[in-house]
Formats: structure tokens, sequence, C-alpha cells
């Protein structure tokens, strides 16, 4: 992911739009992992969405790409994790203080709270097209616009199918390329093209939207089953609350006679693994030939006369 577009998201996360889908976001989420259960649970990106918050499996991670800035001493920042623990493959406790024994390291990710509270601090940094975990260990993977701002979505994909083990579930939020909002910002790309100055974006500056259909076809390469899915905020691409919440009524008539042209989208996929089966033992096509049995010939040495001779 890349850190200047992770940055932009989250400065355009705090208006107005941002905050409508966040909150959309929110409630999709929370509905699609409550009912989950496991025991390892991932977010990889986006702490202002509390992705694991209403699932109950004990373990959970925040995983974050970029280090926070050392120099910046914020309060609350999470510290700087040396590169060693990072690679072995270990969840580091942010909030564990030098001399002091950390705490649980998966249980990180607080109790439902409210969604404008402060984002939760992170477990682990990482590469999200590398993550420090085994194979077959996760039981949930979310990715709230992880694919949009990674590198090269594909690996980052393979990567999530890698450390999922069989029947678990990835949870996956993308903005809809076949929306208004998308539309919109085309269109200012286009003029700004035209006119030759910056473009005036509606959303972030972001590397690539992913289209539903195509995201299916890239879960189906990977024998991911699409279990749900869902496309939601109707309203039109405006700057202002006020217009937002004027257009709300859009929201019940949009989710059912344009249900594709929703701004995001929601999909939640299941890792399906084909067993085998044992038919039995393989049998040779070839036969050796069976050699004849010996008979054996006893023959007595006082013969008997033919019948009437003596």
């Amino acid at each position: 992911m890349h850190g200047l577009a992770a940055a932009e998201l989250s400065r355009w996360l705090a208006t107005p739009p941002g905050r409508y889908l966040l909150d959309w976001e929110q409630r999709f989420i929370d509905a699609a992992v409550v009912d989950l259960f496991g025991f390892h649970a991932l977010q990889l990106g986006l702490p202002q969405l509390q992705g694991l918050r209403a699932n109950r499996m004990p373990q959970r991670w925040l995983a974050l790409e970029h280090l926070p800035d050392p120099s910046a001493g914020s309060p609350g920042s999470a510290p700087v994790i040396p590169t060693d623990d990072r690679l072995a493959g270990r969840a580091i406790d942010p909030q564990a203080a030098p001399g002091h024994p950390p705490l649980h390291p998966l249980n990180t990710q607080p109790e439902p709270r409210a969604v404008n509270a402060a984002p939760p601090q992170a477990a682990v940094y990482c590469e999200f097209d590398a993550l420090p975990f085994p194979s077959s260990s996760l039981d949930l993977v979310v990715l709230p616009h992880t694919l949009e701002l990674a590198a090269d979505p594909h690996r980052c994909l393979r990567e999530v199918e890698r450390v999922l083990r069989p029947e678990g579930r990835v949870v996956i939020l993308g903005l809809n390329p076949a929306s208004l909002w998308a539309v919109r910002q085309n269109l200012a790309r286009v003029n700004g093209r035209l006119l030759g100055r910056a473009p005036t974006l509606y959303l972030p500056e972001e590397g690539e939207y992913i289209g539903y259909w195509r995201l299916r076809d890239w879960l189906r390469l990977l024998s991911f089953e699409v279990a749900h899915a869902r496309f939601g905020c109707y309203r039109p691409p405006l700057l202002s609350e006020v217009w937002l919440e004027r257009w709300q009524w859009l929201e019940r008539p949009g989710s059912k006679w344009w249900t594709v042209l929703g701004a995001l989208y929601g999909v939640v996929a299941v890792k399906r693994v084909h067993g085998m089966r044992l038919v039995g033992l393989a049998r040779s096509k070839t036969r050796g030939a069976k050699a004849a049995p010996a008979v054996a010939m006893h023959q007595s040495s006082h013969r008997r006369p033919p019948h009437g001779r003596t």
C-alpha cells in the first residue's frame, strides 16, 4: 500500500462523504463478521474502520503496512517495531513497554464502541503481499480497500489465500467503478487534462478501482466461493453533509432498483479446498504369466497283466 495514498484516504474519510461511506462499511462489516467463529482474525489496513469489533474470536490483529513516524511523538502512537521481530512472524503488542511482560499479542482490537472513537493501534507492521503468518493459520481476513491501495492486488489476494485455512472467510470492501461517484472522479480527471491543471477530485487518488465482477473472477481463480455480496451508498456524489442528508431517500429505491450502481460494495468469500478420496490400490494392467503346475505321476514297478491273461 502506498503511504501517500493511504494518508490521502485517511484525510478523505474525515469529510462528509467519507464519513457517510465509513458508516455504511461499519454496519456492513459488523453484520458480516458477527457470526464467524474461529481463533485468529486479521484486518489489513484502514484503522479508521474497526472491522473486527463485532467478531468474537479470541485473537485479533490489526496490521498496517507503514511504520509511524518516530519523530512525530504523538500520544497514543504505536512504537517502532524492529525489523527482525516483524519478519519473525510474531505478533507484537504495541502497548508493551520495555522491561514489562507483553500482554496477549493478539487482543489488540477493542470490544464494540462508537465508530467515531479513536482508531485502535496496530498489532503488527508488515508487507501485505508477504504476511508473517504460516500457511492455513487464519480464520478471517478483512480487506477494507486494501486491494485498491495495493501495488499488486493479485499478489496481495494470493497471500491472503495462503494464510487462510480451508473454509476460512475473507471480507473485501471496495469502491464501485460503475457508480456515480466513480463517474464524477473520471470526469474531473478529464477536465483537468483538458484545462491543463490539477483536477479537483471527489474521491481520493487511489491506485485502481476493482469492479465487482472482476473481483469475483479473481476469487474464483483462487478457489474462493462468494457467500454474500452487497452494494451500498446510493446518494449522489456531494460534498456537503446537508445535501447528503437531503438525498437520504435514495437509499431504499437504490438498493431495490439499481443495486449494482452503489458507490461501494462488500463481499464475503469462503476458501474452498477440494479434498482427495482414496478409491483403492492401483492394480497393474499387465500380469505376469503363471507357471503351469507340475504334475507328479507315480508309476508302479509291477504292472498288472491285461484282462484274460495270466
